[in-house]
């Protein structure tokens, strides 16, 4: 796995996962940035956090803020442009 494209996560109990980052986001308006990343033992269970400028990561929780969140990467399945952009 490339390590710049990959991130490690901690869950609650303490363990690291190793993630791969499909692509990240920024949003200009709400001054925010996102990634989306998947385990690479289950690649179509993608997920997508905001993170902040010291890199920590942060939940969606705004039903909003997530369904602009969702357009984007429906957007990113749909658009084989995008995707080779974002590589």
């Amino acid at each position: 796995m490339d390590k710049e494209k990959s991130i490690i996560i901690t869950d609650a109990e303490g363990k690291e996962h190793l993630m791969e980052i499909l692509f990240t986001y920024d949003n200009e308006e709400r001054k925010t940035s996102y990634v989306f990343f998947f385990d690479p033992s289950t690649p179509e269970e993608i997920i997508a956090m905001r993170y902040t400028p010291d890199g920590e990561l942060e939940e969606i929780t705004d039903d909003e803020e997530y369904e602009e969140v969702e357009e984007v990467f429906n957007a990113y399945q749909e658009d084989p442009k995008i995707q080779e952009i974002k590589k």
